[in-house]
């Protein structure tokens, strides 16, 4: 079974689609109202949002990840997709987190690091390999070698960063993410 099946299987199950993604993040926000303000970081709570969090994150990336290879590498018609498989999960994801972020600070939910890490990941490789593919990087670069250097300089510290998050063990202690600003104030 090749991912287009898969996608036009699940495609032939839309209520079931629209109900899994329209309860994640209704019962975040009935979550939010069970524990009260504020006490959304104390132990049972914070192990219900991981859940919510993974639960809408793990389509969500996949649906990301499927929606921008067909809109950029296939030059799919996103008119023409089915928007339940392709969309929904994505707007699931995002709706799921901003609820969950007004509740619970992100550290707080176990596993969110790596979570994280993974959308870095996901999201730099991807912007790498739509820039060497739009490009054509392998047949001559047509800007400057320090916008070259800088453009590998910034995917190495986000693959770096992503990849530490993604991968490091629970005793090893957890990485600040890189801020753009802070370094260019310092190299000024």
């Amino acid at each position: 079974m090749t991912i287009q099946e898969l996608l036009q299987q699940a495609g032939r199950y839309p209520w079931v689609i629209t109900g899994f993604f329209a309860s994640v993040p209704l019962v975040a926000w009935i979550v939010g109202r069970l524990h009260g303000r504020g006490r959304g970081g104390a132990p049972p709570w914070t192990y219900i949002y991981a859940t919510l969090v993974y639960v809408s994150c793990v389509p969500g990336l996949f649906a990301a990840v499927v929606t921008a290879y067909a809109l950029f590498f296939t030059a799919a018609n996103l008119l023409e997709v089915n928007v339940l498989v392709y969309l929904l999960p994505v707007v699931s994801m995002t709706v799921t987190l901003v609820l969950v972020g007004k509740n619970v600070d992100f550290d707080a939910v176990p596993g969110f690091h790596r979570l994280s890490g993974l959308m870095t990941l996901l999201t730099v490789s991807f912007v790498v390999a739509l820039a060497v593919s739009r490009t054509r990087l392998w047949i001559v670069f047509g800007g400057s070698i320090f916008l070259l250097f800088g453009l590998a300089a910034v995917a190495f510290v986000c693959l770096r960063w992503g990849a530490r998050a993604l991968f490091r063990r629970r005793d090893e202690p957890r990485d600040r993410r890189p801020d753009i600003r802070e370094e260019l104030g310092r190299r000024r």
